[in-house]
């Protein structure tokens, strides 16, 4: 398990890239496959047909449980993984549902018991160059990461600030690539 210390964590309030109000915006600047991030996100995705290839919810929005009508939709998403996922972690049972989930070729939803704020993290580097990976900002709409050398680099060098086997999580995602 590799956790990230309350000290470090103002490194992860910037976003990677740009951030979009836009769902339609964002859908149309996308390119597959596209793996989001958070049950907002998701939500938004999926209501205006754009669905996401992996989507990553764990039933919350700023901490607190999504509207009823929201984790309804969210009950609709396919093909479903669990992981456990503390907050401020990043659990072996989360990066194995990424990684599996980037795999398949059908839709994948991973619902995760704990937090899926750093997710989009692991999503950045076992991602396929070419990808997109959106996540929600928190206030301010949703972020697009068109994954590619330099999405990488900034995803490697983030996860560096955790603390743990952080070179063994690495291998394991960067070998789904």
């Amino acid at each position: 398990m590799l956790s990230l210390p309350p000290e470090r964590r103002a490194a992860f309030k910037t976003p990677i890239g740009p951030v979009l109000t836009d769902v339609n915006r964002v859908c149309k600047e996308s390119t597959w496959p596209l793996i989001a991030v958070g049950d907002i996100v998701n939500y938004e995705l999926t209501t205006s047909t754009c669905e996401p290839d992996v989507a990553i919810i764990d039933g919350l929005t700023e901490r607190s449980a999504v509207a009823p009508e929201i984790e309804t939709a969210l009950e609709e998403l396919p093909n479903r993984l669990r992981a456990e996922n503390p907050p401020g972690k990043l659990t072996h049972s989360l990066l194995n549902a990424v990684t599996t989930a980037l795999e398949t070729t059908s839709q994948t939803t991973i619902v995760v018991d704990g937090e899926e704020d750093l997710a989009a993290l692991p999503a950045l580097i076992a991602a396929p160059q070419g990808a997109t990976v959106i996540y929600g900002q928190p206030g301010e709409g949703m972020v697009r990461v068109s994954v590619d050398s330099a999405a990488k680099s900034k995803a490697r060098s983030l996860f560096h600030l955790f603390e743990g086997d952080v070179e063994k999580a690495l291998s394991k995602l960067t070998a789904a690539t």
